[in-house]
């Protein structure tokens, strides 16, 4: 079996949908032990969120709680507090994404569990961080594109602020940055001997990734609105529509690829010394330099498009609908989607790969979301030293 890069890592979980779980299942997928704290009968919200299967559990959970094992208990009773604790003592990372305050409120915020185990990293991910007058407010994706900035940007110019692409985008970028913490904090207790805790607000990593709009605002007050699938600092830099009633995006970051997109539209004129031969210009004349790229790409099909601007080195490509990502040989070709069968329903589950790809310790999904306390036993006997009589005990109260 190949060694994977974190292993001998273990964490905790004991968050809920969606950006905490996401943030685990990335340390997961590169041999980190990921043991899944959830509410007893209830489990984590996101069990029940996306497309039902017959396993009992969504789509949405068998894919994102991949290489976890699930044990269940209730945090809100002194009990469940007191085997968190020694459950921490065991562990180097623990995740957790509930509002502001409410692992103080349990009696396990950081103060507690820093003095539980001093080497403990623990994830915080919270709407709007733990600190400043909105920390309490509650947060979700959605909120976080909207408070981000994002949701400003996106779409037509003469519609409504939209979600860029899913409302979890914010829980995804929010779980990267959680587990990029969390290593670097991994190391840094290497030299200092400490754990440290990371704390991040969903709505952080979306305003991070708004190239340079804050810096642009404060030089010359400008204000970018929504442009469509246009972009403000290159042209032509959009979608457009083909002969067979598909699309394609092209995208020319400068002018030199812009001279070779005038070539291939049998327009070399407008480039160089011409009128859109530099972005000043096109960017003065935008839609009659996209009615121009429009007509080209409606001339032939999508496949003769995406021929000649590969053939000419201008970047171009399908934007497709998920089936269509089902059947192209690149995907295909890098392993892109995994095939894994749910041991319950017997029926294979597609996933994404692991990302991103190590050369000599790579990922892997090795297990899809397991069920609700599966792994109770082997947690709590096993590593904790329980007996089956305090094991039971705790199930027949609830605790467990």
């Amino acid at each position: 079996m190949t060694t994977k890069p974190l292993q001998g890592l273990r964490v905790l979980d004991v968050s809920n949908f969606m950006a905490g779980p996401f943030c685990a299942t990335q340390l997961g997928e590169f041999g980190a032990e990921i043991i899944k704290v959830e509410l007893p009968g209830i489990g984590d919200p996101m069990r029940k969120f996306g497309t039902p299967t017959d396993s009992g559990d969504t789509l949405c959970w068998l894919s994102e709680a991949r290489n976890k094992k699930s044990v269940t208990l209730d945090l809100r009773k002194p009990d469940g507090v007191a085997i968190l604790k020694r459950l921490v003592e065991k562990a180097d990372i623990l995740v957790e994404n509930f509002q502001t305050g409410t692992m103080e409120g349990w009696g396990v915020g950081w103060d507690v569990l820093h003095a539980v185990n001093p080497k403990l990293v623990m994830v915080r991910i919270t709407g709007y961080g733990q600190t400043g007058p909105y920390a309490n407010r509650p947060g979700f994706g959605r909120i976080a594109n909207a408070f981000g900035g994002l949701a400003f940007l996106a779409g037509d110019p003469d519609r409504p602020p939209s979600t860029p692409g899913s409302p979890t985008i914010p829980d995804y970028l929010a779980g990267l940055y959680g587990a990029f913490g969390a290593l670097m904090a991994v190391r840094a207790r290497e030299i200092t001997g400490e754990g440290q805790f990371i704390d991040i607000g969903l709505y952080e990593p979306i305003f991070r990734f708004l190239d340079e709009l804050p810096a642009a605002y404060h030089f010359n007050g400008f204000i970018r609105e929504r442009m469509g699938p246009a972009m403000k600092n290159a042209i032509p830099h959009s979608h457009y529509p083909t002969k067979d009633g598909r699309w394609v995006a092209v995208a020319c970051t400068n002018d030199k690829i812009f001279e070779r997109l005038a070539k291939l539209m049998g327009m070399p004129e407008v480039a160089g010394d011409g009128k859109w031969g530099t972005f000043p210009e096109r960017d003065a004349d935008r839609n009659a330099v996209d009615a121009a790229v429009t007509h080209w790409t409606t001339s032939m099909d999508r496949d003769g498009v995406l021929g000649q601007c590969n053939e000419a080195q201008v970047p171009c490509g399908s934007v497709y609908g998920i089936d269509e990502i089902f059947e192209d040989e690149q995907y295909a070709a890098r392993g892109n989607i995994r095939f894994i069968e749910d041991p319950i329903s017997k029926v294979d589950v597609a996933l994404q790969d692991t990302v991103p790809r190590l050369s000599a310790t790579p990922g892997s999904i090795d297990s899809l979301g397991p069920a609700l306390g599966a792994h109770n036993r082997e947690v709590y006997v096993d590593l904790l030293g329980m007996s089956e009589a305090e094991l039971s005990a705790y199930q027949d109260t609830g605790i467990v």
